[in-house]
């Protein structure tokens, strides 16, 4: 009994590892099979966020008129690197605000007859708090470079990226949200306009705070990360340990406190917030030093570079890889 124990034990980790070879080359397969020779720049990172994050946008606060002049920026970034708007104007108006605020949504469509009735949404929210009325050494304004022109930044990027490749078989929805920071009105409008025309959601790829590194053996942590293999996939994507658990996370459950849960809320699909502040790294959180210059930008590049293989597999995988756990 004992050696055919053994010899059972032997067949089935042959098994095992056999199967593990086969996965590692069909993950390999794919990521061979889309062209990143492309090379995210430093000086464009920081072109970018340093304009978001300018004493000219007064802290782009929802409803006034920095907000208004970021949301400029954006729509001629989008315009010029050729990202499509996905209603008739750039300017998705928000109505869950009193004041005039708006959404900026751009599209590349997918280039596969059936996948591209599907949507991958990378978003960010653009706008901040504004001016600290009170002021700290005679700066009153909080320019929200991490919180949350990082992740804007990165978003702008990606679009860019997939603008100029055009490899995705599903459709990408480029968002950069307004209210945020008055409670996600910006992501609760825009998904129930979604939900309400039918809007076919694959998964949502939020991207909040990204302006520093984390000391720790991942580059990142998912919000939710247990609600979804979206981690395990990201890292199989990469090939390398990209997203880790951060315990934090849970315990100050941030996977309901940024745009991601207002879509998960209603589409009931892996949409969760990728982030780098671990509440160790960055001690300005609505303070008016989060600013530019506390900003990591070969560390941003870097983030960026490393997550666009894994958004380029959610965009073409032909069936459906990222699903809820529970």
């Amino acid at each position: 009994m004992k050696k055919a124990c053994l010899s059972l034990s032997l067949i089935f980790f042959s098994f095992l590892s056999s199967s593990t070879l086969i996965a590692q080359a069909t993950v390999d397969a794919k990521l061979k099979s889309i062209d990143f020779g492309y090379k995210v720049k430093e000086n464009d990172v920081a072109k970018t966020l340093k304009y978001l994050a300018s004493d000219e946008l007064e802290g782009r606060e929802t409803g006034k008129a920095g907000m208004v002049k970021a949301a400029d920026y954006l729509e001629q970034f989008f315009n010029n690197n050729n990202v499509k708007p996905y209603f008739k104007s750039y300017r998705d108006t928000l109505s869950t605000f009193k004041e005039t605020a708006f959404n900026i949504v751009g599209v590349v469509e997918g280039n596969d007859p059936f996948l591209k009735n599907e949507f991958v949404i990378l978003s960010a929210h653009y706008d901040h708090i504004g001016l600290d009325k009170n002021g700290v050494n005679g700066d009153f304004i909080n320019n929200g470079a991490n919180d949350d022109a990082s992740g804007t930044t990165a978003v702008a990027e990606m679009a860019k990226y997939f603008s100029t490749a055009k490899n995705n078989k599903r459709s990408i929805l480029f968002v950069f949200f307004a209210g945020e920071e008055k409670g996600l009105l910006g992501s609760k409008h825009l998904a129930k306009k979604l939900k309400a025309q039918d809007f076919k959601l694959y998964a949502q790829f939020n991207i909040e705070m990204i302006g520093v590194p984390m000391k720790r053996d991942y580059l990142a942590y998912i919000t939710g990360f247990d609600k979804s293999n979206m981690a395990d996939k990201i890292n199989g994507y990469t090939g390398k340990n990209t997203i880790g658990f951060l315990p934090k996370e849970a315990e100050y459950k941030l996977f309901y406190r940024s745009d991601n849960y207002s879509f998960y809320e209603l589409f009931k699909v892996p949409c969760q917030s990728v982030s780098t502040f671990d509440f160790q790294n960055f001690e300005f959180y609505h303070h008016v030093s989060d600013d530019f210059k506390a900003m990591d930008i070969p560390h941003m590049t870097s983030f960026i570079q490393e997550l666009l293989p894994a958004v380029a597999q959610m965009a073409n995988s032909p069936t459906r890889e990222i699903i809820m756990l529970k």
